[in-house]
This record gives structure tokens, sequence and C-alpha cells, in this order.
């Protein structure tokens, strides 16, 4: 690791990188001290081995002494592998070794007693070590003074990237930085006793921070849970989530309101996206079909991927060199953008040799498409349109002229343009209601039948107008299961301060019901008003004959004596007409009986 000399700090060059910004200069300390106890991990190797080992110009940033049977021995280090001699390793040279560690474990892993390094198995068929890795430990205080900020966020935090790049060091520096910096109670999970050493005293890198071991690998999610319920921590910190129920266990754990700090198995997010173990960390992946009329709002086919839940580590942090680190500050929109087919906009923090920290940001190179700002890596021409669209008898959106926004709001911007609808000109023309209101009222139906709307205001000659442009609107009527489940909409109408009025189902008499509500005509002292015209599908006498059979039933027998009625059998058709009579007076009726002698039996309030 690097040992800087300053705590200057320098601005990124390179024009294609935009600089953001750049670390404050208010830190206790950037010089990064090195602890590694090298000289003990020295002394459980064979002496030919260990001499050769001493020997060598780079021993101080040796990371690992391999030795396998009737091979010869390796030392290696962050750029070149040496052998160390020409004798290759005996059954002595391992035991040599394996009876001055600690015990393996169920992972194969051994440690060196107060020590940070860690010792590797590899065993035969038979459960016979015939290779050790012997892996040097180090404590490295102040590498983590690139994302301090983050860490005193109190948000979530997790570490990506490959073997050996330094997430169990970053993570054993952040432990150790809440406990006596920010003075939290910290508890870690130490699986196979990496972050804090092996024994059980554990290794003063982690400073006041407690750790817990873990008997077995597999009771790691157990390990977790317990910490929660026990010991009161408000950060647990977790080396290699790899198993779902781990990953379950984090989700319970955030739920809780612990700060989360852990490492997991992949290089960058688009890894755990397409991990199914693992995806529920960035907030978990579903596949969605859209209606025709969203699939046709985002450009997109009909079953997209979505981000299921809130991701259970609010940051992200991608570890792709020891000195250079990708930070997501969101990943919700990170995720959301990756699923979306877009490149999101990277924060690089990198480390000089001079100790100089720079926060960068790298936008996607982008490129003008139909007028559209867009990223190359990502956006695909949508298919040539057929039918209707290409017939030129449905007029597509035009996009604003002039406009240009960025790549991180391509979508947000498109999709808000296909809310309006052209229609032809024309000035709203206002009258007064009978309490002073402006009649008619401009409705935008969205999720609700069209057809259904104008049948309703046509029979009971209502003032409302329908628009497909949401500027003109002056309340929306939705379902609510779609306003419930479409921020999008909410928003927009929140922006424009335009009221929703929601509807439990597409029926006749949920809309005559809004409709007069959005009137000032709601009120339940004044009986409705029913006509059978409402409910008739083309008014033909079968229709209003049984129309009038439960509107009669209705209203001189359950109403006034509280008894239920069955009326006579119907077809299936008509049956669902007189269902839809009976809501409007808010009142329950089932169908019973076998075709074709099915009939409806209405039931008192």
């Amino acid at each position: 690791m690097l040992d800087p000399k300053t705590n200057n700090f320098s601005q990124q060059t390179n024009s294609s990188v935009a600089p953001l910004s750049l670390m404050p200069e208010t830190f206790p300390s950037h010089r990064m001290q090195i602890t590694d106890d090298l000289n003990k991990l020295l002394e459980i190797l064979p002496e030919k081995i260990r001499a050769k080992v001493e020997q060598h110009p780079k021993l101080e940033s040796l990371v690992e002494v391999v030795m396998d049977l009737g091979r010869l021995p390796e030392a290696r280090f962050p750029n070149e592998a040496v052998y160390l001699g020409d004798v290759p390793v005996s059954k002595e040279d391992l035991q040599y070794s394996i009876d001055r560690v600690g015990t393996f474990s169920g992972d194969n892993r051994a440690g060196i007693e107060r020590t940070l390094h860690r010792i590797s198995a590899i065993r035969n068929r038979t459960g016979e070590i015939v290779g050790l890795t012997c892996r040097v430990g180090r404590a490295i205080l102040g590498t983590i003074e690139a994302i301090r900020d983050l860490v005193e966020t109190g948000k979530s935090i997790l570490l990506l990237g490959r073997p050996g790049v330094g997430k169990t060091t970053a993570l054993r520096e952040i432990a150790r930085v809440l406990a006596d910096e920010f003075h939290k109670r910290v508890v870690i999970i130490d699986t196979s006793n990496e972050i804090a050493g092996d024994g059980d005293i554990p290794h003063p890198a982690i400073g006041r921070a407690r750790r817990m071991q873990v008997a077995r690998p597999e009771l790691q999610h157990q390990v977790m849970i317990e910490a929660v319920e026990n010991h009161m921590p408000e950060i647990i910190v977790i080396d290699e989530i790899g198993t779902e129920l781990e990953a379950m266990a984090a989700r319970t754990i955030a739920e809780r309101g612990v700060q989360l700090v852990g490492t997991a198995h992949g290089n960058r997010i688009e890894n755990l996206i397409k991990n199914p173990t693992l995806s529920d960390l960035v907030g978990g992946i579903q596949a969605v079909t859209l209606g025709d009329e969203e699939a046709r709002r985002r450009g997109s086919q009909k079953t997209v991927l979505e981000r299921k839940a809130p991701p259970t580590f609010e940051i992200a942090i991608e570890m792709l060199e020891r000195q250079r680190w990708v930070v997501h500050e969101d990943v919700a929109n990170t995720v959301d953008d990756l699923l979306r087919g877009r490149e999101p906009t990277l924060q690089v923090r990198t480390i000089d040799e001079n100790g100089r920290v720079t926060i960068t940001e790298e936008h996607p190179q982008l490129q003008t498409v139909g007028g559209l700002v867009s990223s190359t890596p990502t956006v695909v021409a949508p298919p040539r349109p057929s039918g209707w669209r290409a017939s030129g008898r449905m007029t597509p959106v035009s996009p604003l002229e002039g406009e240009r926004y960025s790549a991180k709001t391509d979508f947000e911007q498109m999709l808000d343009r296909s809310w309006y609808q052209p229609e032809k000109s024309s000035e709203k023309i206002r009258t007064p209601g009978p309490n002073g209101e402006d009649w008619p009222v401009y409705v935008y139906p969205y999720g609700v039948g069209r057809s259904q709307i104008e049948q309703v205001v046509e029979i009971l000659n209502l003032p409302i107008v329908i628009t497909k442009d949401m500027d003109n609107a002056d309340v929306v009527l939705a379902l609510r299961s779609h306003v419930k489940n479409h921020s999008k909409l909410r928003q927009i109408a929140r922006a424009r301060q335009i009221p929703i009025h929601g509807i439990k189902s597409n029926t006749i008499p949920q809309i005559t019901r809004a409709l007069r509500r959005i009137l000032g005509m709601d009120d339940p002292n004044i009986p409705e008003t029913t006509d059978l015209r409402l409910f008739a599908s083309n008014g033909s006498d079968d229709e209003i004959e049984a129309l009038e059979e439960a509107r009669l039933a209705v209203e001189q027998i359950v109403i006034p004596t509280g008894q239920p009625v069955e009326l006579l059998p119907r077809s299936p058709r008509i049956r669902k007409m007189q269902h839809e009579l009976v809501e409007h007076y808010r009142l329950h009726s089932d169908s019973f009986g076998e075709e074709p002698n099915r009939r409806l039996r209405i039931y008192p309030a």
C-alpha cells in the first residue's frame, strides 16, 4: 500500500472526465499506517522456505506464500510471483506449518492468534491437506479516507471487488473509524476470523468494535440476527455475503434501522443484478408485464425487468483497484438505469502516489438522435412502427423543439410528454353552476373506460367533458389500483395541482358516484336518481324488464323490510347488469343455482 508523504490535493484534467469535487483537507490524519505482523507469518514456514522469503527485496509487499505438495514453493507479490528454491514441498513441510496455526474451520481456513493472517487449506478426496495458501493480513489505517464522507452519512454501504483488491482491509478500517471516532456500537460478524484475527482476543485494528465469531460458515445468517437481538448494535459489519439466507438476514437487519457495512461476491453492480441469490441486496429484480398503453409510452417490450423493493444497501462501492473506487451514492437509481438500458453516471474516487484524493464524474458518451440526447452504449433504435401509427392515423408524440436534457432523465422526460396527447385547439367554455362553480368540468380518465363515462354523462346529462390532455384537465378519474401503483401519475397531478378521484372498479355505479362527487351532487341525504338506461347494454325489452324487476325488489322489499329477495333466472349478461344496479343502491348480491336456472339473490345492507 501507499505511504503518502503529503496531504495536498489535485484536480483531474482529463477531458473525458468531468471534475466534480475534491475531498476536504480536514481529515484527522491522511497518512496511512501499515501493521502486518509479518514475522509471525514467517515463523510458521519451514526454515528453508522462510530464509528465501526473508531475503527477497520486496518482502514488505508480500501478498501470500503458496505451498503445494510435490511442487516448488512460491511467493506472490502484487506484480510478480517467484519460486522459493528448487526443492519441492514435502508432507513434512506442510505438517510443520499446520502444527503452528489454529484449527481449520468448516471453510478450510485457519489463522495465527492475534494476527490478521489467513491460512487456507487444499484437501484431497480423503480430507488430507495437500496444499496451503498463507495470505498476509495487513491493517492499513487511513485507507478509507476517499470514502470517509460516505461512512459519516449513516447509510448502509456495500463493497464490491475482485479477490485481493482490499475489501476486507477497508471493512476493518471502517469498523475502527465508526467505533473509535464516531463512538458507535459496532458489532463485526467474523465468519473466518479474517477481520479481527484468529483467537478469542480480537486484533487492535478494529478498535472498540466488538467481534462475534461464527462456528460454521453456514450459520452466519443466524449470528447476524443474533447480534441484533442480543447486543443492541448501531452498526453491523459483515464480510462476504454469499447466500440467499445471508441476503435475507441483511434485509431484515436493515429494516430494523441498523446500519450495515458489508462485502459481497461480485465485481460490479451488474454482477449482483444477474445473480438471483444476491440480487435482493440491490432491491431484487422481477419481471413485470406492462399494459399496451404503458409499453407504448416507454417504447419497450411488454415484459420488462424492474426493481422489486428498496435496496438493502443504499450506497455501493466498486473497488476496481486499490486506489480507484467507483461510488454509487444512490443504488436505487443506478439499478433502475441499468434495468432500463441506460449507462449510469459513474463517480470515480482516486488516490495518487502522493496521497491526493480526487472525485470525478465519468458520463457516458452522448450523441444526438432525433433531437434527443442519448447514451450510445445502451440506447437501441426502436423498431419501425406498424398498424395505426405507420398509416398516419395516429399522431405520434412530437419532441419539444430545442429541448436538451441529460441521459440521466431521458426516460422521465419522454414519459412526461407521453401524458399529453394533442387535441384540436379549442377554448374552454365555462358557465356558472348552481353554487357558482365553473361548468363543465374537464375530466382526464386513467384506466377508466371512456365509453362508460360518456354513457353516464349522456344519460344523466352531466356537465362533464372528457379530455386527453392533462394540461386542460380539472380533475383525474382513475382506478384506485392504478393510482396506488403509479407514482408518476401522482407526481404529475401534484405538480399541476390537479385532484385525483379514485374508484374501486370500472363499473357504472362507481363511475356515476365519482362524477356526481366531482360535481358536488353526491349528497347521501338525497336519494340518487335511478335511470335504468345506465345499466342496459342495448336497451332491449328483456334488459329493461330484468332491471325493472331488480329495482322494484330493492326499493319495495329489500330496503323497506330488510329481507333478502331472489329474482327470476336470467342469462349471465343480464345478471351482470342486475349486479351493477344493486351495487348502485350500495347493496350486495350473489348469483346462485345452476344454468339455465341461475338467478340473483339481493341482500339487505
